[in-house]
């Protein structure tokens, strides 16, 4: 694998890193019935502030569907899916 392979194969792979700390973040945040310490807000601010400029774009073409009370966010969904699969074929390719 070349270098420019290598680079974008990591950075994609971070990247997913991310999304999945920003994924189990939300999710404490969630079904969390105590309050969470002030580091965790940290995280995922963090989390938020990388993502979201990748995730707001494909949100505004995948609207947020409402199942009863719940809203399925389809772009975080799909850019997670999106980067493995580019992650897969930066990595076939170079």
């Amino acid at each position: 694998m070349s270098f420019i392979g290598s680079l974008l194969s990591t950075v994609l792979l971070l990247f997913w890193l991310v999304m999945l700390v920003r994924l189990v973040f939300d999710w404490v945040g969630v079904v969390s019935t105590s309050p969470a310490p002030a580091w965790t807000s940290r995280v995922r601010g963090v989390s938020w502030s990388i993502t979201e400029p990748v995730i707001a774009p494909v949100r505004r073409v995948l609207r947020p569907v409402r199942v009863g009370g719940v809203s399925i966010d389809l772009a975080f969904t799909a850019v997670l899916v999106g980067v493995l699969v580019l992650r897969t074929v930066v990595v076939a390719v170079f």
